[in-house]
C-alpha cells in the first residue's frame, strides 16, 4: 500500500465516523439520512455532468452496489435506534473486513499475505471487542448490526471489482452515488410521508454529513482500484477508534481501559496493513 492511499483511508476512516456520528446523533435518524442521500445526489449530479460515463462493463455493478447501499441505509438506521454508537458501530464495521477479504478472495482472486492476514484479524478482533461492555452484549441490536455488517461486506466486493472495470474511479463512484441517492427521499416519502420539524442546525449538520459521507467513500472506491480490498476495507474500518474517541468526547458515551485496548489492537492491525 503506497503512502498516498494509505494516508487517503486513513482519513477516509476519520470522515466516516464523523458522518456516523452525525446520524446516530440526530432525533429523526431516518430523516437526517434521508437529508445526507439529498446532499448526495445534489453533489453527485453536479459531478456526472463534468465527468466521462463509466465504461457499460461496470454498470450492472453500479446498480448493484446502488441497490445494496439502499438496504445498507435502512439498517444502518434500524442499527441506531437500538444501541449507542460506540457498541454498535464495531459490530457493523468489524465483521466487514474478514467478509470483504473472503468476497474479494473468490469473485476477483484476491490473495493476502502473512502480515496482512494478522491485520485484517486484528482489525477486525479489536474492533468486535469495542462492542463489548460489562462483560457482554446486548442481543437486541445484533441482528440489525450483523446484516448491516454483511451489506457493507457485499458492497464493497461489488464496488471494488465495479470501479476496476469502469475506467475512471471518479466516474464510477459518482454515478452509483447518484443512482444510490435519489432512492432514499423516495423511501421516506413511501413510509414516513411528512419530514420532521428540523431546526436550521439539525438540517445542515445533515447535509454536511452527506457531503463528508460522499468524500469518505469515494477515496475508499479510488484505492481500491489498485490495491486490495481487503486491506483497504480494514484500514478503513480503523474508524471505529474515531468513532469511540467521538462517542466519548460529544455523545456521551464511555470509554474505559479495555475499550482503550481494543483500540490499540485496531492500531496494531493497521500498522501490519501499512506495512
Amino acid at each position: 500500500m503506497t503512502p498516498l492511499v494509505l494516508a487517503g483511508v486513513v482519513c477516509a476512516a476519520i470522515l466516516h465516523a464523523g458522518w456516523n456520528a452525525v446520524l446516530r446523533g440526530g432525533s429523526d435518524r431516518l430523516w437526517s439520512m434521508t437529508l445526507m442521500m439529498i446532499a448526495v445526489a445534489c453533489a453527485s449530479a453536479v459531478a456526472m455532468a463534468f465527468l466521462p460515463w463509466p465504461n457499460a462493463a461496470s454498470w450492472p455493478y453500479v446498480i448493484a452496489s446502488a441497490l445494496i447501499h439502499t438496504g445498507y441505509n435502512l439498517s444502518l438506521v434500524r442499527t441506531y435506534r437500538s444501541g449507542d454508537l460506540g457498541q454498535t458501530y464495531p459490530i457493523s464495521r468489524g465483521s466487514s473486513p474478514v467478509l470483504v477479504a473472503l468476497g474479494a478472495a473468490m469473485f476477483a482472486h484476491e490473495t493476502l499475505g502473512v502480515v496482512p492476514i494478522i491485520g485484517v484479524a486484528l482489525v477486525s478482533g479489536g474492533i468486535l471487542s469495542l462492542a463489548i461492555q460489562g462483560g457482554r452484549v446486548r442481543a437486541d441490536f445484533l441482528p440489525a448490526a450483523f446484516v448491516t455488517g454483511i451489506l457493507i461486506g457485499a458492497y464493497t466486493v461489488v464496488d471494488g471489482i465495479g470501479v476496476r472495470l469502469s475506467g475512471n474511479s471518479l466516474s464510477y463512484a459518482a454515478s452509483m452515488f447518484l443512482l444510490w441517492s435519489l432512492t432514499m427521499p423516495l423511501l421516506y416519502l413511501a413510509m414516513r410521508g411528512t419530514p420532521p420539524a428540523y431546526t436550521g442546525l439539525q438540517t445542515a449538520m445533515a447535509l454536511g454529513g452527506g457531503l463528508v459521507s460522499i468524500l469518505a467513500y469515494g477515496i475508499v472506491i479510488w484505492a481500491m482500484q489498485s490495491d486490495a480490498m481487503g486491506a483497504v476495507s480494514a484500514l478503513r474500518e480503523t474508524s471505529v477508534v474515531y468513532a469511540a474517541l467521538i462517542g466519548r468526547l460529544f455523545l456521551g458515551e464511555e470509554l474505559s481501559p479495555r475499550r482503550i485496548a481494543s483500540c490499540l489492537a485496531v492500531a496494531v492491525g493497521a500498522a501490519c496493513l501499512a506495512w
